[in-house]
Formats: structure tokens, sequence, C-alpha cells
């Protein structure tokens, strides 16, 4: 599942937030059990709500069995005649996935008929709504309608995929992806201290062509970078990520993702975006130099037979990104660079992070350790070095990377 290709789904950060679920009338209410368990996973209280149409195609036992507490359905069917108003008391936030076209009619019109649409009248907070239904529904002006007033009233909308539904019609109408769901419940969690703020996040390796099928380039996975995008994302900031070659990290569609491939490319990219940027985090594993290609490259494939000896490669030296940008740095830009090091042990790294700083003029720079049995690479932890231009320095000790990309957002914010 995309929910675990996100390093989010290991965060510390939301243990003991109240979620309330509701669930509406969809076959894709099955779906909302991986959510369920991701969010409970993180130590977050979920209660829920299955809407009539929702106790169709689940039992309101099945959420009881895999942790919600309390599950909800009829309303004035026990002595709890107020639970129609407890997640609006109780909860932080609530999550409305899936949302059939029926749903959204009562919700839209402030209909408090059921319990479901009793307790999103109820509710204060900040909600996110997930509809899923058959793609002419989806497209039908009385849903498009219900959903501009929902938005309106300040509802967070996450589309509805493109693909095939359950009804065998293809087009945009199925429940949003997992990762996205997943993703949207946290951010309806997380402090919005990043409101208004534009982010620029490189991520990834890069890839130096030498011939037309060979290249020079790092194990890098991109989690670290993906973590910190997801987190300025969560906590409410404008993010484009500009994303390496083959990583395996999932990113919500809320970040525009700028795909590329060698370090050219990703200097082109960054320079283009940066003048945009409140903050930039360059967390790409870029390579320093690339190999001095054949001519006509891309046609050619270099053949051992014909390459009689060693093969010899002549580097040149690539951009270096965080360097020229921090140079250009204006109107408060805030720049946040990473090491990676080989070095005996963590304390060591503490001198060649703040040399790096430096050297490249950055506001903050966190130094890692990649020696190679670290398992630094595609790792879901990690330990770090940071250090800041006004003198202040840490060594963190192994922790998930959504809590290292918490942690140096929330710094790079206060300094």
């Amino acid at each position: 599942m995309s929910m675990d290709l996100n390093p989010f789904c290991k965060s510390t950060r939301f243990a003991g937030k109240k979620l309330h679920l509701g669930l509406g009338g969809s076959v894709a209410c099955y779906k909302m059990c991986d959510v369920l368990r991701a969010l409970l996973r993180l130590d977050i209280q979920v209660s829920a709500t299955l809407s009539p149409g929702a106790r169709e195609f689940v039992s309101p036992l099945l959420f009881r069995s895999l942790g919600a507490d309390p599950v909800y359905d009829e309303m004035f069917t026990d002595a709890n005649v107020f639970a129609h108003l407890e997640p609006g008391a109780q909860a932080q936030a609530m999550l409305i996935a899936p949302a059939s076209a029926n749903l959204l009619s009562r919700l839209a019109t402030g209909s408090a008929q059921d319990m479901l649409s009793a307790q999103f009248v109820a509710f204060a907070g900040p909600c996110a709504i997930a509809p899923a239904m058959n793609p002419r529904m989806w497209a039908h002006k009385a849903t498009r309608e219900n959903v501009k007033t929902l938005v309106e009233w300040g509802a967070s909308l996450i589309p509805p995929a493109l693909g095939d539904t359950a009804c065998g019609e293809q087009g945009r109408g199925r429940l949003a992806d997992s990762g996205e769901i997943f993703l949207g419940a946290l951010r309806l969690l997380a402090p919005q201290d990043m409101a208004g703020i534009n982010v620029l996040v490189t991520l990834g390796p890069t890839r130096e062509m030498w011939d037309g099928v060979r290249y020079w380039s790092n194990p890098s996975s991109g989690r670290m970078g993906g973590a910190i995008a997801t987190c300025c994302w969560l906590r409410g900031a404008n993010v484009t990520a500009i994303c390496g070659p083959g990583i395996n990290v999932f990113l919500p569609e809320g970040i525009e993702r700028i795909s590329v491939n060698c370090a050219n490319e990703m200097y082109n990219a960054a320079k283009d975006a940066w003048p945009k940027a409140n903050m930039g985090f360059f967390s790409a594993a870029v390579a320093d130099f690339a190999p001095i290609r054949p001519e006509n490259a891309d046609d050619v494939k270099i053949k051992k037979a014909a390459t009689p000896g060693n093969l010899e490669i002549e580097f040149s030296r690539n951009p270096d990104i965080l360097a020229t940008l921090s140079a250009d740095r204006g109107n408060g830009q805030k720049a946040l660079g990473f090491a990676a090091e080989i070095t005996p042990d963590m304390q060591s790294l503490l001198p060649l992070a703040r040399l790096k700083l430096n050297a490249k003029k950055a506001d903050v720079i966190a130094a890692n350790r990649v020696n190679p049995a670290s398992g630094a690479f595609g790792a879901d932890d990690g330990s770090m070095a940071v250090v800041d231009a006004q003198g202040h320095e840490e060594i963190w000790q192994p922790q998930s990377k959504a809590d290292i990309a918490w942690e140096l957002c929330s710094w790079l914010l206060r300094i």
C-alpha cells in the first residue's frame, strides 16, 4: 500500500490525537480498514460512525474489532442520547470517507436525520471529505454544487481518483488512494504553522549517463526528502518537490512534483523554483561529478570487445545546487542542506557539518553517517548531527525520518 511508502507511517508526532471517522454508503468502505490500522499504529485515537448506507457494506463490529472506539450506528438506540454530539466535543478532526452522493447532499444541506450527518452539523473542527461514487454521479451538477458548498464552509476535499469503479465504468469517481486519505487525515491533526510558506525540496539521487544505457549514481531512496516534503505539506506549506529518478516514496497530490534525471536538470529546476520559495530543503544526493560523455552518447553503448584493456572515463564537475542558491538568497529566504559523511562516530560529524555550513553559506546543515554498515540509504530511521549559522549544534539519536523531518522544519521556522 502507498501508505507504507511514506515515512510518516512511522511518525510519533500524532500520538494521543483524536480523530472521528465517518463512513458513507459505498463499496469502498472496506478500504478504510487499512487507513484505520495506519492511524491506530500512530497511537491516534479513532472513533467511527457508519451511516445506514455504510452498514449495508460493512459491519460496525468490523471497525470495533480493528480498534475504533467508540463505533456509532443509529441515533437514540441506547442510553447515550447525546452520542450525536460526542465527536464535536472530543475529537480534534473529522474524516468522512467514503462519502457517497447521498451523504454529500445531506451534509451540504445541514440535514441531521442520521447519526453521521448530525455529528457533522455539530462538529466545529477541521474536516476532510473523500467522495466515492459512479463517475456520472460525481460529474452531476448537483454533486458538484454540494461539494462546492462544503468546501466554502471550510471542509478539505480529497478528490476521487480516475480509474475503474465498482459498477464497471471508468472515469473519476473511485475513492482516492489510501495513502492520500491517510495523509489527508494527518494534515487535519497537524499544526498549520507553515501555512502560506512556499517550500522547495530536492530529494533522491541523480543519474549521470555515460553512454546510452549506463549511468553514475548512488543508492539514495529519497525517503528523507519525501518525509520533509510531506511534513511541510502536512503543516500547511505550498510544496514543490524536485525528485531524482527511481525514488520509492509516496507524495500526496497536493505537492507539486517535478521529476528530473541528472544534476544539471535538478539544478535548472531548482533555480527556476527558488525565487518563489521562502524555504529550501536540499536533501537530494546530487552527484558531484558527471562523466564526460562521448559524441552521440545517447545512441552509443560502449562495447567491452571494442575497448581493449581498462575503460577510462573522465569526469567534469556538476553545479553545486546548495551553494549556488544559498548565495542567491533574498527576501528572508532560508536554506537547509544535508551532508553525507563517513565518520567513526556521530560526534565526528559536527565539525564536518560546520565546515559544510560555512562553505555553502546555508542556514542549517543536517549531517548523517553513510558508512557502509550504517544502512543509512533507504532506511526508515536515522541519526543526525545538526548545526546552524547561529552557532547551535545538536546530535539526534536514531528516530524515524518523519520525526527528523518534523524537527528540521521546526528548526528552520524558528531561526
